[in-house]
């Protein structure tokens, strides 16, 4: 077994506060984790000594067994690391999104959102994958046998890019997607989650639940869902209508679950990035009402933990999070055989009717020889055809990145079904590289 004493868990990206203090709260609340060393890293020279200051007045404060570093330096920070967790943005970040999000419509295509596919996602994994192949360089060379925990979006390019630069590295990718089903999947069937086997699986951001049953009984809850969700979807489209209730838009989900006889689990804003017709179905308004309420809400924290830190309190933001991380290197160290609901990793005959060459989100088993993605089998053949559209773009995406090529990238764009013309294609990419050339290099 690993010794849990000897840990050095770097957080990269700990400049962004909600999401590094909310890792180290729940580094704090781990009993397997007592006496590691904490890293924060971060290029944010300022940011970074915030979170020094308020992680190390919280040790201050609560007397607990840590040894805090923190430094600007990558690789004097992954020097010993055992385990990396990574969240790296480009920043300016919404200055970008948002680039990704209005200049394809100017061109024409009817992209969802612009966040992790279509024309717009494009160009996100242009800026934040190279970075992050920089640092899975650094890993490679100073800590190859650390696990890397990866929350950067867009998490499938992100994961594929890796697994093909740097195919020995021990690599996981974590999304909360799968909160959706644990919301509204008990509601849905009447029975507390509890009681609930659910395999659910795909890419990031386009997963359905595929598989499920009632523990108590061994029924299968596929049929309920199909007979009991229509309804209940109905209801929340209603609601969000009269409460203007955000990031909960599911038009686009229902229209799947019909069509189609699965319930993905994630709302329209996500689902819908990767087909082409999906802007017919999906809640737009509400895709865009989301992004404005989480635009608001990251000020709106960064003011409220900028307050308490010229306060004297900012230790009170150092809890734990709902994210997954350090219970996957609890599972680790301690050999725990335990179940997680969702992670990103190689299809190594996990979707059998995906190309193996694809990161897939699955459920997994771990233990201490790492993160185990469980087979589910053949996915449901309509939506895997969907799928599989958004694998080929992802592999031309990554192939652009690894080789720095336009060429590729135009093809990728003329891959997507989000894209209908080849002049607004050449045009979109002609204007989109102009636009981010400081953070965006291809030849």
């Amino acid at each position: 077994m690993i010794n849990m004493t000897a840990q050095k868990i770097v957080i990269i990206g700990a400049g962004s506060l909600q999401f590094g203090l909310g890792t180290v709260g729940s580094i704090f609340a781990s009993e397997h984790l007592t006496g590691s060393t904490i890293c924060l890293h971060d290029i944010n020279e300022e940011n970074l000594e915030k979170a020094r200051s308020i992680t190390q007045n919280a040790i201050d404060q609560k007397k607990v067994d840590f040894t805090l570093e923190a430094t600007t330096n990558r690789p004097k920070a992954l020097k010993g690391a055992t385990f990396i967790v990574n969240s790296i943005e480009v920043t300016p970040r919404f200055k970008w999104w948002e680039m990704d999000m209005e200049i394809p419509r100017k061109h024409g295509f009817r992209q969802v959102y612009g966040e992790n596919g279509g024309p717009g996602g494009l160009f996100h994994s242009l800026r934040v994958i190279p970075p992050i192949l920089d640092i899975c360089n650094d890993v490679d060379k100073i800590c190859p046998n650390a696990y890397f925990i990866n929350f950067s979006n867009p998490m499938s390019r992100v994961c594929l890019a890796i697994k093909r630069n740097y195919p020995e590295l021990k690599v996981v990718g974590l999304c909360h997607e799968i909160h959706f089903a644990h919301m509204h999947l008990p509601k849905i069937l009447g029975t507390p989650w509890e009681n609930l086997d659910i395999w659910a699986g795909g890419l990031n951001h386009f997963g359905a639940v595929i598989k499920a049953s009632y523990k108590d009984s061994g029924k299968d809850a596929i049929l309920d869902i199909r007979a009991k969700a229509p309804e209940y979807l109905e209801k929340m489209k209603t609601q969000n209508k009269i409460r203007y209730v955000v990031n909960t838009s599911v038009s686009l989900t229902s229209y799947i679950l019909y069509k189609y006889g699965y319930l993905p689990y994630t709302t329209d804003s996500h689902y819908g990035e990767y087909i082409g017709w999906a802007h017919e179905e999906a809640n737009m308004e509400g895709a865009m009402n989301f992004y404005n309420f989480y635009k608001k809400y990251i000020s709106s924290e960064g003011k409220k933990i900028d307050r308490l830190i010229k306060k004297g309190k900012g230790s009170v933001l150092v809890k734990p999070d709902a994210e997954r991380a350090i219970p996957i290197i609890e599972g680790i160290l301690t050999d725990s055989n335990h179940d997680e609901l969702s992670v990103n990793v190689p299809n190594e005959g996990i979707i059998t009717n995906l190309s193996s060459d694809l990161v897939v989100e699955c459920p997994a088993m771990v233990n201490k020889t790492g993160v185990h993605g469980v087979i589910l089998g053949e996915y449901p053949k309509g939506i895997a055809s969907l799928l599989r559209i958004e694998g080929s773009v992802q592999d031309l995406v990554v192939e652009a990145i690894i080789k720095k090529s336009k060429e590729i990238a135009l093809q990728a764009l003329l891959a997507d079904p989000n894209v209908g013309s080849t002049k607004r294609a050449e045009a979109y990419l002609d204007e989109m590289l102009e636009l981010q050339k400081d953070v965006v290099y291809l030849e």
